[in-house]
Order: C-alpha cells, then sequence, then structure tokens
C-alpha cells in the first residue's frame, strides 16, 4: 500500500486493522486507511505526520520501522494474495481463540450446552461471513445474464417471474415473490399475519414442490401442524385439537397428512433467536436443502443480542440485515410485522408498522392486512363463508400497488381468493 496506493482499495475488500497480529502493523494500516479516506496519499512522510498526530508513532515502531516495510516485498502486484493470507491468518487465530472459549466453558456444568452450542456457531459466522468482501462489476458483466433471462422469460411466456404465493390477483401485481427482495406482512394482532404467511408457504411447498424454510418465533412446531392439518383436511381447528372428527374427515387428515409428509418445508420453532441465529440457519438451509424463499413469524420477537441501547435502533438492524440476507442468498424473505394500535381505527398504512421507519424503507414489497370497511355487519365469526379481508399492497418497489380482496376462513385458520359463493 505504501508502494503503490491503488492497492489500498482492494486491500480494504478484504482486511480490517484487527486482522493483523502485530500491533505495529495494526496501528500503520489503521493510518494509512485514515489518510486514504481523507483524500491523502500515503507515503513515508505523510503516514509519519499523520501517526504523529494522533500519538502513536512510536506505538507503530517509528520512522525506521515504516521506512523498512516498503523493503518487504518487490511490488504491489500481488497485493490480493498476501491481503487473502494475511485474512487466512487472522480467521485461524480467531479459530483457535473460539476453540479454547468453547473448549473451556465447556467444562462449566452450568452452562447448558444447547446454549454454548449455540453461541459457538454464532462466533464462527461472525468470522466467516461472505458479505465481507465487495467486488465491483463492470456493465459489460452484467449486461450478458440479464439479456439472456430476457430472452428465456420471453420465451417461456410465464405469467410470474418470481414464486407465485398462491393468490392469483396478489401475483399479478408482484408477479410473484422474485429473488433478493425483502417482503413485509404488516397486522394487528388476531388479524392472521400467521395465517397468511403459513398459507403462502404451504402453497409454495405444495403446489409448486419448492423448499420453503419457516421461522416460527411465536408458535410451536407441533401448533403450526396442527394449523396445517386444519387447513388442509378442511377440518375445523377446534374440533381437531378435542379429537372430536367423522371417521370421514379422519380419512381427510390422513390424505392431509400424506400430502404434508412429502411437502419441502423446512420449520424453525425455535424462541429466543437473534438475527444472527436467522442469518447462519437461513445459510444453511440454502446450502442443504437450496430452500428457495424464508418465512419469518415475526420481527418483533427476534431477540437482541445487547448491542443496542435504542429498540428503535436495533430494529433497524434486523430490518438491513433481513434485506441483506435476501440479497446474498439471492431468494425472497417474507418477514411479518404487527401494526400499531390505532391501525384498528382507520385504513392502515406504511407510518403504521410498528417500531421503526427502517422497516419501511428496506423492504421491497409492503401488505397489510386490514378488515373490510365496507361491510359494517359483516359477522367475523362466521364459519360458513368466512371473513372477508382486504390485503393493501401498500409499496411495491418494482411495479404497482392495489388491494387484494382475500376470504379468512377463520375456523380453518386459512386465507383463500375471494368468492361471493361459500367455499
Amino acid at each position: 500500500m505504501l508502494i503503490d496506493d491503488s492497492a489500498i482499495g482492494m486491500v480494504g475488500q478484504y482486511l480490517t486493522p484487527d486482522d493483523f497480529y502485530s500491533s505495529r502493523n495494526r496501528k500503520i494500516f489503521e493510518a494509512i486507511l485514515a489518510l486514504f479516506n481523507k483524500g491523502t496519499r500515503p507515503d513515508l512522510l505523510t503516514l509519519s505526520g499523520e501517526l504523529e498526530k494522533t500519538g502513536k508513532l512510536d506505538e507503530a515502531g517509528g520512522v525506521d520501522y515504516i521506512a523498512s516495510l516498503t523493503h518487504a516485498v518487490p511490488s504491489s502486484a500481488n497485493a490480493e494474495y498476501y491481503s487473502q493470507n494475511v485474512q487466512n491468518d487472522s480467521m485461524r487465530r480467531a479459530l483457535i481463540r473460539i476453540s479454547g472459549e468453547i473448549g473451556a466453558r465447556a467444562f462449566d456444568e452450568m452452562v447448558e450446552p444447547k446454549l454454548l452450542l449455540e453461541e459457538a456457531q454464532q462466533k464462527l459466522f461472525s468470522i466467516s461471513d461472505p458479505g465481507r468482501i465487495y467486488h465491483y462489476k463492470k456493465l459489460e458483466n452484467i449486461v450478458g445474464p440479464v439479456f439472456s433471462y430476457l430472452d428465456e422469460v420471453h420465451k417461456n411466456k410465464a405469467e410470474f417471474t418470481g414464486i407465485p404465493s398462491g393468490f392469483y390477483d396478489l401475483d399479478k401485481l408482484t408477479l410473484g415473490f422474485q429473488p433478493a427482495e425483502l417482503i413485509i406482512i404488516g397486522a394487528r394482532p388476531g388479524m392472521g399475519k400467521t395465517a397468511i404467511a403459513l398459507s403462502m408457504a404451504v402453497n409454495v411447498a405444495i403446489k409448486l414442490n419448492k423448499p420453503v424454510a419457516f421461522f416460527s418465533l411465536e408458535m410451536s412446531d407441533r401448533a403450526l401442524m396442527m394449523r396445517l392439518f386444519s387447513a388442509e383436511a378442511g377440518v375445523e381447528s377446534n374440533r381437531l385439537r378435542k379429537g372430536s372428527f367423522s371417521q370421514s374427515e379422519k380419512a381427510d387428515i390422513f390424505h392431509a397428512a400424506e400430502h404434508l409428509h412429502d411437502a419441502p418445508l423446512y420449520i424453525v420453532d425455535s424462541p429466543h433467536m437473534t438475527i444472527l441465529n436467522i442469518q447462519a440457519m437461513s445459510r444453511m438451509l440454502k446450502i442443504q436443502e437450496n430452500v428457495e424463499i424464508v418465512f419469518i413469524d415475526y420481527i418483533g420477537l427476534i431477540d437482541s443480542d445487547g448491542k443496542f441501547a435504542q429498540r428503535f435502533d436495533f430494529i433497524s438492524h434486523v430490518s438491513r440485515s433481513l434485506k441483506g440476507l435476501a440479497r446474498e442468498l439471492n431468494i425472497p424473505v417474507v418477514a411479518l410485522s404487527q401494526l400499531r394500535r390505532d391501525a384498528d381505527k382507520a385504513k392502515p398504512s406504511l407510518a403504521d408498522i410498528r417500531e421503526s421507519g427502517s422497516i419501511e424503507q428496506d423492504a421491497d414489497v409492503v401488505m397489510l392486512l386490514d378488515k373490510d370497511r365496507e361491510n359494517k355487519n359483516f359477522d367475523e365469526q362466521s364459519n360458513e363463508i368466512g371473513q372477508k379481508v382486504k390485503l393493501l399492497l401498500a409499496k411495491n418497489r418494482n411495479g404497482p400497488v392495489g388491494t387484494i380482496d382475500l376470504t379468512f376462513l377463520k375456523h380453518l385458520t386459512k386465507f383463500v381468493s375471494y368468492t361471493d359463493e361459500k367455499p
């Protein structure tokens, strides 16, 4: 970097000051970055001046040591190779440190092994974050793949370019859930946000046979499965839990079990998950099961790792992380969110999303569940025709917005496309 300042930007993609074992090299690297960010070319004089100004020149080895560095390599041609070597050694030291810490804590019988395993996974993923390395792309490298994609879409004449949700009127507006997009579904408690997410997940897993990951931070896998049995078999959930179903309904339940048994739907029902846990598990499911879409129920239940003093800042971090996860894995990430209490009083809007405006900003698509306000006398408890619900497509970054009518079959905890006829 002292020989050729053009190497600084490339090296910065791989390394941080903490990657250097030598405290002298760490301080010199920090000073080089500081000069680079100011627009000053680092050389022996400017670097010595920067270190002297911060009172770290002696700690960095003095002028003689800095001068010796310029003779350590013949040229800057292999800067990327050297950077990778430093990064590899840094990761190796981190692995040694983490394994030692985990090994020592494993002898402590007061520590739960499962919590220790989770802690180890978090630390390991923190040193293997693939999002740390950045690259630029020249336009000529992007034009070809995009044109090939357009040509393929044109040949197939596909109605939807993404993953269909199973609700035709919604998919007409979004063209399906698109790769790398963050989709938010907002609703007040009791409006059925888990039910609509589960309905979408089942549509994708059963009808399209696409692998789906469903993170349930609120309900157990057993409770979710009971909902799925009810929805797929058409047996009222309350009677299903009591076991008061007929012999013919038992046959329907059996057929539902057959369909669900082979569906590529992967449920993670661990409570107290942090955003790091969700990222780590999503990466693993993408690698091992090739999941094509992730559902998270819901943002408000994601645990903080204690780094944020304000809830607003933490939710902003979660929102950015989910958007980053969608882009990293190149799949849609659908996350549920609660709306403010006063959203019941009028038609909900983007401003009603709880806790952080960054959710609204980071999301590519925002859908809000609302009751049918046109029909004041509609019986919300009706089990015959269900409850008419409005799904407001309030934000669609790459397409139109609009309102979709859905039917919520409350007795089956299931959403279907709206019809005036009885289901």
